[in-house]
């Protein structure tokens, strides 16, 4: 008996719908994270492609617990001297908060080559509506 092994060709890849509204950041990422990579398949195979789309609606909506709206930071460098620049989670929600939800879901994915692949996959935006009717995507509960 041989053990299958999922080729990226094959698999079929479907798309799927996640309301944020008053959820918890780190649960809707683990949930987007699992559909990016496919793990929720029978047929899921570490080293293929086998994950699907996820369209994330109302990110402006999101919830933390405890008090990581005031005391969680996000950090980047620019490419100058003394570059390193800081954001509060609260003033990120204001001005980005699709980028919130982003970097919870990329810090969750492996980090090999697929990454940016799969992080290519997720489209959020911060309403209830997107443009992305066509492909009948499957509501997900989280």
């Amino acid at each position: 008996m041989k053990t299958y092994m999922a080729r990226s060709e094959d698999i079929e890849k479907k798309w799927y719908l996640i309301d944020a509204n008053r959820k918890t950041v780190g649960r809707v990422a683990t949930k987007i994270a699992n559909i990016l990579r496919g793990k929720g398949k029978p047929e899921f195979t570490p080293h293929a492609d086998t994950g699907d789309f996820v369209i994330v609606i109302n990110a402006d909506k999101i919830n933390f617990t405890g008090k990581k709206w005031s005391q969680k930071t996000y950090y980047w460098h620019t490419p100058y001297p003394g570059g390193l620049k800081s954001i509060t989670a609260e003033k990120l929600l204001n001005e980005k908060p699709e980028e919130i939800l982003q970097r919870a879901v990329w810090g969750m994915l492996p980090k090999t080559k697929w990454q940016k692949r799969l992080i290519g996959r997720l489209k959020i935006y911060r309403e209830g509506t997107h443009p992305h009717e066509a492909q009948n995507p499957e509501v997900v509960e989280v």
